[in-house]
């Protein structure tokens, strides 16, 4: 169920000059909604006159046992700027869970093999993605993507979860080239891929999967700005016509896509 909060600010960490990694908590110690992997949420961003709407921010991460919230931001903006200045203490409103889920399977078995490919401020769902699959028994792998090495987030939270390869596209660090070029992708043999991250990134991933009959699933990252499908601005075609990627997704098994005709 869809909810209206003002939540604190329990810590703002500036990972680089680009992205924040904000903490977030109920202020009368309820507990948070129940999110699952790949939704997101809606922050109306105050103090920022150019902003009028609301952004939306993946789930990056739900602390149980702190009943926190973690927002990745990247600033690109004035609305994401304005957020990555918040301090401890701040009140925060979120419309949250919105969009749908990543599928989990619920068969335990142990051959199945889970690679979640992230890129840029696309890592983000990865995490709690990963998180949920090691619940479950899984051991999931992690591929992450960047420009160089300060552009990688929180591997040290990823391998918690599962083993991570990394590329960055100088060679500072992990492999160099794209998240396509890894060996990890000749080496291991996986029954299912999960992504989010720039577009043409999901299309290689998306390519590659239908190539190697490997199911599926990306999390887009059109522009939701406000998570009802009233704006139409992140309308994506399918092969079923038209659909708003904030009511409809953000996660899509790429047979409902038209990437790969």
């Amino acid at each position: 169920m869809k909810k209206m909060l003002d939540l604190v600010v329990t810590e703002n960490n500036q990972l680089n000059q680009n992205y924040c990694l904000i903490k977030l908590t109920t202020s009368d110690n309820t507990q948070l909604p129940d999110m699952q992997p790949g939704q997101f949420v809606e922050v109306r961003v105050d103090g920022s006159p150019s902003t009028y709407l609301r952004r939306p921010i993946s789930v990056n991460y739900i602390d149980k046992e702190k009943n926190e919230l973690w927002l990745l931001v990247q600033a690109i903006g004035d609305g994401t700027r304005k957020m990555c200045e918040y301090k401890k203490g701040d009140i925060i409103n979120l419309l949250l869970p919105l969009g749908n889920t990543f599928s989990i399977p619920q068969d335990l078995s142990t051959d199945r093999e889970f690679l979640l490919v992230g890129g840029g401020v696309g890592t983000a769902p990865m995490l709690f993605l990963g998180s949920c699959l090691k619940e479950k028994g899984f051991s999931p792998k992690f591929l992450l993507g960047a420009r160089s090495k300060n552009d990688l987030l929180q591997l040290d939270d990823f391998a918690k979860y599962g083993e991570v390869f990394c590329t960055t596209e100088d060679g500072s660090f992990g492999e160099k080239g794209y998240v396509t070029n890894h060996s990890v992708l000749t080496k291991s043999k996986f029954s299912t891929i999960y992504t989010c991250g720039p577009k043409p990134m999901m299309m290689a991933v998306a390519k590659y999967a239908t190539e190697n009959k490997i199911s599926c699933e990306v999390s887009l990252e059109n522009m939701m700005a406000c998570g009802f499908g009233v704006c139409l601005c992140c309308v994506e075609k399918t092969r079923e016509g038209n659909i708003c990627v904030c009511t409809e997704g953000p996660v899509f098994n790429i047979e409902k896509l038209t990437w790969t005709n």
